[in-house]
C-alpha cells in the first residue's frame, strides 16, 4: 500500500488570510509589542502594590487584579507603554471587556458595558 507524503508547512506566523493584509494590520506577538521580562517584573511589582481590580472597586466589589492594563492604549508608543500613571490593575474579566470594547472585539452589544 502506498503512503502519501506529508505536506510542507512553512514556519511562519503569517496565515493565508494575513497575506492580504497590510503590514499595519498584521499584529505582532506580545513580546514584539514590548511585553518582555522587564514588563513581567513591573507587572508583578505593580499588582503587589495594587492588588484589587479598579473597575470592580468602583462597582463595590472586591476582586483580585490579575491583569495590568494601560488606561489609554499605548498603540506602540513606548513612552505611554512604560508610563506608570497610565496603568491600572484589573481582573481578567474586566480587562477582557475593556479590551474588546476598545478593539471592537465583542461587537456592538458590549460597547457600553463598562
Amino acid at each position: 500500500m502506498a503512503i502519501r507524503p506529508g505536506t510542507h508547512k512553512p514556519n511562519s506566523h503569517i496565515t493565508k488570510t494575513d497575506k492580504h493584509l497590510s503590514v499595519e494590520q498584521v499584529r505582532l506577538n506580545f513580546r514584539e509589542r514590548g511585553y518582555t521580562s522587564q514588563w513581567d517584573k513591573m507587572r508583578f511589582h505593580y499588582l503587589r502594590k495594587h492588588p484589587l481590580c479598579v473597575h470592580c472597586e468602583i462597582k463595590g466589589r472586591v476582586t483580585v487584579a490579575t491583569d495590568l492594563d494601560h488606561i489609554i492604549p499605548h498603540k506602540g508608543d513606548m513612552i505611554k507603554f512604560w508610563d506608570r500613571d497610565n496603568l491600572q490593575g484589573l481582573c481578567h474579566s474586566c480587562h477582557s471587556i475593556k479590551t474588546a470594547k476598545e478593539d471592537g472585539g465583542f461587537g456592538h452589544k458590549y460597547k457600553n458595558r463598562l
